[in-house]
């Protein structure tokens, strides 16, 4: 028997709504590198207006560093679902597994090298690849392993960051990046962007942030595994003191983010702010999601988020063609000429016009267009099923 795609009535809802909450907090954070240098400034003393320092504290907070680890966690809980499906019926689960990851891997070096450099879905899949060997673990394992992998860099990592605010050095700004950045993304050639995409991911992507991402977000999606072994989400009525205990965690998580705006905003507390707060609001942020369809009311109205999570791949790589075809120069080439404030606003926009684009298309397909292909490089699977009649 071959491995077959999960069936519409096999899919966990919730699971689709915490995914399009990752993705609306994701386009948030994101429209800040859409139209902006964002990687090369210090956001801190970067922004002048009153109404753009506003934004930015209120983005940095609540959506800044919680919303990856979210979709990481949410990652690492797929995975493993596949991994326990596979093992239920029997079926051989590490040869469909590759398959899925590089077609993953395949789909995010595109997004990378020709659309958007801020692109996520080649660490997930290059991560994929050590994380289907965990997958056997126990919850537990899981959990400690994780657990270890990230605390104890990211101990030496906040000593580090403890050590450098104490000599008052400023962060890093990168003045010729910025320069470049404006002239290649809001006035070059498709030539110019393509050289300034590639640049911006050089930047990112080196080895030393190779290792970096490895204890930070393998973990995530270690822990999200573990949670998918104990069927978290699909017992969060039986299990909703333990819910309810991680959305306390997840409010707790917000005074962590917000320290750089309490206090002071150096390398020490942004780094608590972003690897401790943030994947403590990303767990609040999941907690009031599972809880919130637990109620029929706020199930119902939490269906359009659902209906893009569940076309999630579709809806990440949109949000990067429409964002970036408004702000470079081969679409409106307004990079580096909106506000802050503005920039969330076409954010939210974007993001409605996609729950709006998820409701007409599924009422005919099963799945996203995207997700469409993506099934078709894993399973084989030469044509698509529309739902309707």
């Amino acid at each position: 028997m071959r491995m077959q795609p999960v069936a519409p009535d096999e899919r966990i809802e919730a699971i689709d709504m915490m995914r399009g909450v990752a993705l609306l907090g994701i386009l948030l954070i994101n429209m800040l590198a859409f139209h902006l240098p964002f990687s090369y400034i210090d956001p801190y003393t970067y922004f002048q207006a009153p109404a753009d320092q506003s934004a930015f504290m209120y983005l940095d907070i609540f959506v800044q560093t919680s919303f990856y680890p979210l979709f990481s966690m949410l990652f690492g809980y797929g995975l493993m679902m596949q991994f326990m499906r596979a093992e239920k019926r029997q079926q051989p689960f590490i040869p469909l597994a590759v398959r899925r990851l590089v077609a993953l891997l395949a789909i995010g070096l595109v997004h990378a090298f020709l659309i958007w450099y801020g692109d996520i879905l080649i660490t997930y899949a290059l991560l994929g690849f050590l994380l289907i060997f965990m997958l056997r673990l126990p919850s537990a394992a899981l959990l400690v392993i994780g657990f270890l992998i990230y605390s104890i860099p990211h101990a030496l990592f906040l000593t580090t960051s403890y050590l450098a605010a104490q000599t008052g050095a400023p962060f890093y700004t990168g003045i010729e990046e910025v320069i470049s950045s404006l002239e290649a993304y809001a006035q070059g050639s498709y030539l110019d962007i393509f050289q300034q995409r590639f640049a911006d991911w050089s930047h990112t992507n080196n080895l030393g942030n190779a290792f970096f991402f490895t204890v930070t977000i393998l973990p995530y999606m270690m822990a999200g595994a573990a949670a998918a072994k104990w069927r978290m989400i699909e017992q969060a009525r039986r299990l909703w003191k333990v819910w309810a205990a991680l959305l306390a965690m997840g409010i707790g998580g917000l005074v962590l983010k917000a320290l750089p705006f309490i206090w002071q905003a150096d390398y020490f507390t942004v780094y608590l702010q972003d690897f401790i707060g943030g994947p403590l609001v990303a767990i609040g942020y999941a907690a009031a999601v599972a809880l919130a369809a637990q109620q029929r009311f706020l199930a119902k109205l939490m269906q359009p988020l659902a209906k893009t999570g569940r076309m999630s791949l579709t809806t990440y790589i949109a949000e990067s063609v429409i964002a970036t075809a408004i702000f470079y120069n081969y679409g409106f080439g307004l990079y580096g000429q909106i506000d802050v404030m503005t920039g969330t606003w076409i954010a939210l926009g974007i993001y409605a016009l996609l729950m709006i684009f998820a409701e007409l298309w599924l009422m005919k397909f099963r799945q996203g267009p995207l997700e469409i292909l993506w099934r078709k490089a894993t399973y084989g699977i030469k044509k698509s099923t529309p739902s309707g009649p």
